[in-house]
C-alpha cells in the first residue's frame, strides 16, 4: 500500500535523543527523591509527554514534582543536545527519498515544539521540516497513548487516518497510532519488537524503512 502521509515520531526515530534525555530524566528524578535508573526511565517514560511523567510520579509517590520541573529538565536536555545530539543514521536520506517521490511527511512528537526545533537545528534536519509539518503534544493537550496527536497531524495535513502510516519506536506511540486507526511500523533500534506489539512490521535501521513502506 502506498500511503498518502508518513508521520514520524521524533525522539529516537529522527534524532538519537532517547539515551540523552532518559539519562538526564533518571538523574533529575533521583535528585528530587524519586530514585530512578536509566533503564527504569526508558521503561516507564520513553515516548511520554511531560504531563505523563508528572502523573506517574504523583501516582507512585503521592508527591507532586516541583513547579519548575519542566523548565529545569528542558534546560538540561537542550544543553546536552547542543553538546551530544546527532540525527539517527539514515534519517535524512529517508526524508530526501520521500520528498523526491512526492510522498508527504510530517513529525508528531510527545516533545514540545521547542524541543523538536532545538534537536532539528542541531542535527541539520530542520531543512526537511518547514512550518506546518511539525506537530507536538502541546497542540492537543494529551500525549501518547491517546490518539489525539496523530489525528491532529492527519487533519492538519489533509489526509484521512486510514491513509497514514506512523513510524514509531515506543509502545505508547504504537498504541496511539493504532487508536487513531493508522498503520504503524516499529523501529527496533532501542525497543524490542515485543514492546511494540501491534505494529504492522518492524525494522532495525533507517536504511530498511523505504522498502518497509513500499517505496
Amino acid at each position: 500500500m502506498r500511503y498518502d502521509l508518513v508521520i514520524f515520531d521524533n525522539d529516537g526515530v529522527l534524532v538519537d535523543s532517547e539515551p540523552i534525555s532518559n539519562r538526564l530524566l533518571a538523574g533529575y528524578l533521583t535528585e528530587l527523591g524519586h530514585p530512578t535508573t536509566y533503564e527504569e526511565s526508558v521503561r516507564d517514560y520513553m515516548g511520554s509527554a511531560m504531563h505523563r511523567i508528572h502523573e506517574i510520579v504523583e501516582q507512585r509517590s503521592g508527591q507532586r514534582l516541583p513547579a519548575e520541573f519542566d523548565e529545569t529538565f528542558h534546560g538540561r536536555v537542550f544543553a546536552a543536545f547542543e553538546r551530544e545530539l546527532e540525527a539517527v543514521a539514515g534519517a535524512a536520506d529517508v526524508l530526501k527519498m520521500l520528498a523526491a517521490q512526492g510522498v508527504p511527511y510530517c513529525v508528531a512528537s510527545s516533545g514540545s515544539h521547542e524541543r523538536i526545533r532545538v534537536g532539528h537545528r542541531k542535527t541539520g534536519l530542520d531543512v526537511h521540516f518547514p512550518e506546518g509539518v511539525v506537530f507536538s503534544a502541546e497542540d492537543v493537550g494529551r500525549g501518547k497513548p491517546a490518539p489525539d496527536l496523530f489525528l491532529h497531524a492527519a487533519e492538519r495535513m489533509g489526509v484521512a487516518p486510514e491513509r497514514c502510516v506512523v513510524v514509531e519506536d515506543s509502545g505508547l506511540g504504537v498504541q496511539a497510532a493504532l487508536a487513531a486507526g493508522m498503520d504503524v511500523y516499529g523501529f527496533t533500534a532501542m525497543t524490542p519488537e515485543a514492546k511494540l506489539a501491534g505494529a504492522a512490521g518492524y525494522f532495525g535501521t533507517m536504511t530498511e524503512l523505504p522498502s518497509v513502506l513500499g517505496l
